[in-house]
């Protein structure tokens, strides 16, 4: 896609492990679009994250990058030296983490963090100046001018979150992870972050790679869902087919377990459980769980492959 402002090529990502490496990354390809929401779904351990911090080249020992290539606009961020890859985050390509508090500096203020971040990128303003742009930015996820001089322990769960929000667009970044953002935060809450990143999002004219497992929260949010499985894309299409016509297996039962006004009784879930990433099956990776499987998935992987206008799967019965 030509017109992409972020593009995955082939990403893997592998971690070494006493009995050989895992692959927790797959071989993944997936284009964003200036001003797009797009999601990556799916259950814990199936390399959400994992991406997330691969695309910001922030995977750590024992784990490592194998392969492929993640390009912002016309820019190989493989190509970067360390120095310019950190310069790039925030200016760049910005990170909403998951878990706040422990992104945020317990012993300083949101204002020195905020100033922190500007500063490390060579923003270099008075205190006035900073005072201005603080207030600003807290204004722009709806914080008061007040949680400038708070340290993070003062703040409830959902205003850490928006203060995560605040730094992550002090450089107006052209695209945003928000990795699980919602996490641990009450219903009432997790709608008022997503509507500030909407909000934000669109005053900044960035895209946004949300990654959760909430395909609800995807449902309300995102543009366009890629939901991956054992580490690899399964099913990329835009979210609206995704909810009314799934077409894997996995993501059919995803939509599934959903609960709704019509389908009263019984929750249902997905039996069985996820396979380890260091002990795959043979052929399809969700062949044990799939109802629908026959002798070539157990035997060949599928690839994933456009099976609808706009739309691709990795099964071969899609």
């Amino acid at each position: 896609m030509n017109d992409a402002v972020l593009r995955v090529e082939g990403l893997r990502v592998l971690y070494d492990h006493p009995v050989g490496e895992v692959r927790a990354v797959d071989d993944v390809s997936f284009s964003l679009r200036p001003h797009e929401r797009f999601g990556l779904a799916g259950e814990s351990g199936s390399g959400k994250s994992t991406m997330a911090l691969a695309i910001l080249r922030l995977i750590r020992p024992p784990g490592r990058i194998d392969g492929g290539d993640v390009w912002l606009d016309d820019t190989r961020l493989s190509s970067l030296s360390d120095d310019a890859m950190r310069k790039l985050r925030l200016a760049g390509i910005a990170l909403v983490p998951q878990g706040s508090m422990n992104a945020l500096n317990p012993v300083l203020r949101i204002r020195a963090q905020i100033a922190d971040a500007l500063g490390d990128h060579g923003t270099l303003l008075s205190r006035r100046e900073t005072d201005a742009h603080v207030r600003d930015l807290l204004g722009h996820v709806g914080l008061p001018p007040d949680v400038a001089d708070m340290y993070p322990h003062e703040l409830s769960g959902g205003m850490k979150q928006r203060a995560c929000i605040a730094i992550a667009i002090c450089l107006r970044p052209k695209v945003i992870i928000a990795d699980e953002p919602t996490s641990a935060l009450d219903v009432v809450v997790q709608r008022q972050v997503m509507a500030t990143l909407a909000r934000v999002q669109e005053e900044l004219g960035a895209a946004v790679v949300l990654v959760g497992h909430d395909m609800g929260l995807m449902a309300q949010f995102v543009d366009r869902l890629g939901v991956m499985y054992a580490g690899r894309l399964v099913e990329v299409a835009p979210i609206g087919e995704i909810i009314t016509s799934p077409k894997h297996p996995y993501t059919q039962m995803l939509i599934a377990s959903l609960p709704s006004l019509e389908r009263k009784g019984m929750m249902q879930g997905i039996p069985g459980l996820a396979p380890l990433l260091r002990d795959l099956p043979p052929g399809c990776a969700f062949h044990p769980r799939c109802p629908l499987a026959v002798a070539r998935c157990r035997a060949e992987r599928p690839e994933l492959r456009a099976v609808a206008a706009g739309a691709q799967a990795a099964c071969h019965l899609a």
